[in-house]
């Protein structure tokens, strides 16, 4: 029977257990997998005996090891096993597996992972370097193996033209009356700004007319501290009013010919109850007229500006050229170091042990500490005035990660105008320079690592890419702190155990390197293994790497050979030696463990 490096005694005795006891065999030999294999392909013609050298690297389902033999003999106190094997390397691949397709439609099995490990992975002769080489997102694409995993197409009611034509129609109406809805309520909207405004203005103008104390009286009835925030709360209304007010001018022509409202003027007295609400109707017509009308001409003012700013930067550009373009330089990399930091600190936000967050969740607390509102006026029904300074707001967006920043926008409309300006003027600058081209780059090479399908795309939906993992898996033999794993790896093991021979022995070794089991079957392992241990040798010292000429079978065909020699009989526990030492007792031979054995 065989057993791996160090077989627990609890398995070897419910082995032998069950040999002995249910199958009444007459006795009984345990060797190591490994060990056999190498004894298959290396055994002499009869009657010249075992006296190979060299060392074993097996690797076997839950771990590896290493072996060294002299004169035919395995010395099993210098062999060494690390805990990492084939089963641990397909649970490896399905874990990177789970965590790039989170979401995957389908169920990924070890089975499959076990078939994935066997066809597409290999290992890598030098693995940082491949990484480097495959930041390139097209030999990323050329690297990668897509495995196809069985989908059903949904199945898709097809509709006549006429339906389809119904359909839009009905789409069509819909939108049109929302559009009127929203049209209205702007408008609602911008007349009440329009009166809120006007009263603040006709406020702020009585501060000259009344005394100080009445003054005072007149700013807390309306609500304001002082008169800061009275002026705080006209220039934000301002604000939002010509925001406003643009939008609703590039949203709607003007009128060739203004409006007449002939019922403003009329009395309510001369009015009937359709008159009444035809004044009302025509009062708001005449106010959302008014807006545009103030709106198109500062757009025109806006658009003058902007013709005198452009002549006086032709002339500029005209005059230096290779000046302009390095102040537009300057600019452009300024505005992507803006949008940068933005981003970088979004993603701090997300880490509650980063400064920003720490700074933000102070902010927090400062702000519920604050009691804007003394007690007593919270009580006779004062108004608590957050809000009314912009500084209340930039505290708002600094605690709210999902506010949006009234300064991005800007940013990428000036980014956008600065890439446009240089693109027309200045020859050195391409469109790989762009924003848009650097985001590109790399979210190309993210797409080469996982590429996206549309939402409607069942098929791709259920492919798996692999390219990186290809390689990173069976690294792991050699480094398995990269899956988690406290141990050595597997050139460090071979080096610790060659250190313990003499020059002599560890020529007599390496010479001959023998790789066996069925995870050394993953192509690229003997020019890995090569790479790994040419370093530590002499130069003059040969080195020879051989794999077994079948790494699966090839231990019980050793294991037939050596049963056909008489030397099984002296190595093999009897059912009387069975009885008298117990199940977990064996002999010490050359091709078996040590551990609870005997020496013949």
């Amino acid at each position: 029977m065989t057993e791996r490096l160090s077989s627990p005694l609890h398995s070897r005795a419910l082995t032998s257990e069950l040999m002995f006891e249910q199958y009444a065999v007459p006795s009984l030999a345990y060797c190591v997998d490994s060990v056999m294999s190498f004894y298959h392909n290396n055994i002499p013609s009869p009657p010249i005996p075992f006296t190979s050298d060299g060392l074993v690297v097996s690797f076997n389902s839950a771990s590896t090891s290493v072996i060294p033999l002299l004169n035919g003999k395995g010395i099993m106190s210098h062999a060494k096993r690390i805990p990492w094997g084939a089963t641990q390397a397909t649970e490896f691949l399905l874990k990177l597996v789970q965590l790039k397709y989170p979401t995957f439609p389908t169920r990924v099995t070890t089975a499959q992972t076990s078939w994935m490990l066997q066809n597409f992975c290999e290992f890598a002769i030098d693995y940082p370097a491949l990484l480097r080489e495959l930041k390139d997102p097209l030999k990323l694409r050329a690297s990668e193996r897509i495995v196809q995993f069985p989908f059903i197409l949904p199945v898709i009611e097809e509709k006549t033209e006429e339906e389809l034509a119904r359909i839009a129609e009905r789409k069509k109406e819909q939108g049109r009356k929302l559009q009127e809805i929203a049209a209205k309520s702007r408008m609602e909207k911008l007349v009440q700004k329009e009166s809120d405004l006007q009263h603040l203005l006709s406020l702020r103008e009585r501060r000259e007319e009344e005394s100080k104390k009445d003054w005072a009286a007149t700013l807390q009835e309306e609500g304001f501290e002082n008169d800061a925030a009275l002026d705080g709360a006209i220039k934000k209304l301002e604000s939002n009013l010509k925001r406003a007010r643009k939008k609703e001018a590039d949203g709607e022509d003007m009128e060739d010919e203004p409006p007449s409202f002939p019922l403003i003027d009329v009395p309510d007295a001369d009015l009937d109850e359709d008159g009444l609400k035809e004044k009302k109707k025509q009062r708001l017509l005449r106010a959302g007229y008014e807006a545009r009308e103030r709106a198109r001409k500062e757009k025109e003012r806006e658009r003058e500006e902007r013709e005198a700013e452009e002549r006086k930067e032709e002339e500029e550009r005209d005059r230096d050229l290779a000046g302009w373009a390095t102040k537009l330089r300057k600019e452009h990399d300024a505005i992507i170091n803006k949008i940068k930091d933005r981003n970088r600190r979004k993603a701090a936000l997300t880490d509650r042990k980063s400064a920003a967050s720490q700074a933000r969740m102070k902010s927090i607390a400062n702000l519920a500490a604050d009691e804007r509102v003394p007690k007593k006026r919270r009580k006779n029904g004062g108004e608590d005035m957050f809000g009314a300074d912009d500084a209340d707001w930039q505290i708002y967006r600094k605690i709210n990660t999902t506010a949006p920043s009234s300064d991005e926008e800007d940013d990428y409309a000036n980014l956008q105008t600065v890439e446009q300006k240089l693109l027309a003027y200045d020859p050195t600058f391409t469109a790989e320079h762009t924003h848009a081209s650097l985001s590109s780059q790399r979210s190309a090479l993210m797409q080469a690592f996982r590429p996206e399908y549309a939402e409607g795309d069942v098929e791709g939906k259920t492919r798996i890419h692999l390219n990186v993992e290809r390689w990173r898996v069976p690294e792991a033999w050699f480094q398995p702190s990269m899956a988690g794993v406290d141990s050595a790896g597997l050139g460090e093991v071979i080096q610790t155990v060659l250190a313990r021979f003499t020059d002599t022995e560890k020529g007599r070794l390496v010479k001959n390197v023998f790789v066996t089991g069925g995870p050394s079957q993953i192509p690229n392992l003997l020019p890995r293994l090569n790479a790994t241990l040419r370093p530590i040798l002499p130069p003059e010292m040969p080195l020879d790497i051989v794999r077994a000429a079948d790494p699966v079978l090839d231990a019980w065909r050793g294991m037939a050979d050596f049963a056909r020699t008489d030397e099984l009989k002296r190595v093999g526990v009897t059912k009387a030696e069975y009885e008298e030492w117990g199940g977990e007792r064996i002999k010490r031979w050359w091709g078996g463990n040590w551990n609870a054995s005997v020496p013949i």
